[in-house]
């Protein structure tokens, strides 16, 4: 993964999408670019599944998500996610979701303070 040093959380993805001015300045000021990022299988799956979305929404995020990584949820993430939500206490999503920063060795950028506290 040269060059990957972020997994963006479902609320960064949903914020950089709206365009929500406290997401578009965190890459600023950490000095990120889209290319550095990656994403969970399961910020996919969050993403594309909202029961409201449009095709042109869809169409939108579907190309936001092919400018970064992808990263699979694989027998070593599953194991880290248990780990983590025993010691946590933490919704099943956010655990693979941090589980999988962890097992890459990846900085989470997440809105979620009480995720990020975890870390």
């Amino acid at each position: 993964m040269s060059g990957i040093k972020y997994l963006l959380d479902t609320n960064i993805i949903i914020g950089l999408y709206q365009y929500n001015i406290t997401v578009l300045e965190l890459p600023g000021k950490q000095q990120v670019s889209i290319e550095q990022c990656t994403y969970s299988a399961i910020t996919r799956i969050e993403l594309l599944s909202y029961p409201d979305i449009t095709s042109s929404d869809k169409q939108t995020i579907e190309s936001l998500l092919k400018q970064m990584q992808y990263l699979a949820v694989t027998t070593e993430i599953e194991d880290e996610t248990i780990i983590f939500r025993h010691q946590h206490k933490t919704k099943l999503p956010d655990s693979i979701i941090a589980a999988t920063a962890k097992y890459h060795q990846l900085e989470l950028l997440t809105l979620d303070k009480k995720l990020a506290a975890k870390l």
